[in-house]
């Protein structure tokens, strides 16, 4: 569907979004701005607090929230998480699959031949099947709505991984051609589909930064190897995003852009 020629407008007036991950970082820079933009925005994660948090900060800028507890690697959460956004919204135009782990137990995963099979399937399962069951589920809505706009949140490191952060690598280069692949299914249906892929950006310690990560990409040196000159901030991704979701970018989809400073060509 074309666009009148006119001014870009990031607006999402009226629009109802859902971002996965949406209680930190990335996440919750992204379920910001889209309430600044003017989204409804429902926000998921496995933990409740952070996300009540956001949702409150939401509600503070004037537009409606809601915070879902979701395991995004189990379909049936995954399913609660749709149909309480239907109950509530009654539809869904924007869906942002942010959840994810780049390390488990806070530590990076060994080298693929001493990796553990329960390692490889808790990262597969969240960062990978989860980004699945979600486009699964609120695709089927957007079909029925014949419009949509999903974006994934994937990672540079799908295509230059290796060692430490191989499996973290691999799981998100899934999530890129996943992306390429729904394009092509939903462009039909006036449903896009597009993925970031950030570099360093700073977040807490946690189930995606190990603290030496942490403190890495707080240093003048990891700032000396980008040719900006600083490492990623969450609101960074949370720009590109809202680009990704307003009109302003109507036909572009299939598309995975790269977010990192320049660090990927230096």
């Amino acid at each position: 569907m074309s666009i009148p020629i006119s001014l870009p407008s990031l607006s999402l007036e009226g629009k109802v979004a859902i971002v996965t991950g949406g209680g930190t970082g990335i996440g919750r820079a992204i379920a910001l701005d889209f309430a600044k933009a003017g989204a409804d925005v429902v926000v998921a994660s496995r933990t409740l607090a952070n996300l009540e948090k956001v949702a409150e900060e939401i509600r503070a800028l004037g537009r409606h929230s809601l915070a879902v507890q979701t395991d995004i690697s189990k379909k049936a959460d995954v399913e609660n998480l749709v149909q309480r956004t239907i109950d509530k919204f009654s539809v869904i135009d924007i869906l942002v699959n942010n959840a994810g782990i780049g390390n488990i137990g806070g530590k990076n995963t060994p080298w693929l031949i001493d990796l553990p099979e329960a390692y490889w399937d808790l990262m597969i399962d969240i960062n990978l099947k989860g980004c699945y069951l979600c486009c699964q589920a609120v695709g089927k809505r957007m079909v029925e709505q014949k419009k949509g706009n999903i974006i994934n949140i994937a990672s540079r490191a799908a295509f230059r991984g290796q060692g430490e952060v191989l499996l973290y690598s691999i799981s998100k280069a899934g999530e890129v051609r996943l992306t390429g692949g729904l394009a092509q299914d939903l462009g039909p249906y006036n449903i896009r589909v597009n993925c970031i892929a950030p570099g360093a950006v700073k977040t807490v310690a946690g189930v995606m930064l190990t603290e030496e990560e942490h403190v890495s990409y707080r240093s003048s040196e990891m700032a000396a190897r980008i040719p900006l000159g600083r490492t990623g901030e969450p609101i960074d991704i949370a720009s590109v995003a809202l680009f990704l979701a307003s009109d302003t970018s109507n036909y572009i989809t299939g598309q995975t852009i790269i977010v990192d400073g320049g660090g990927s060509i230096a």
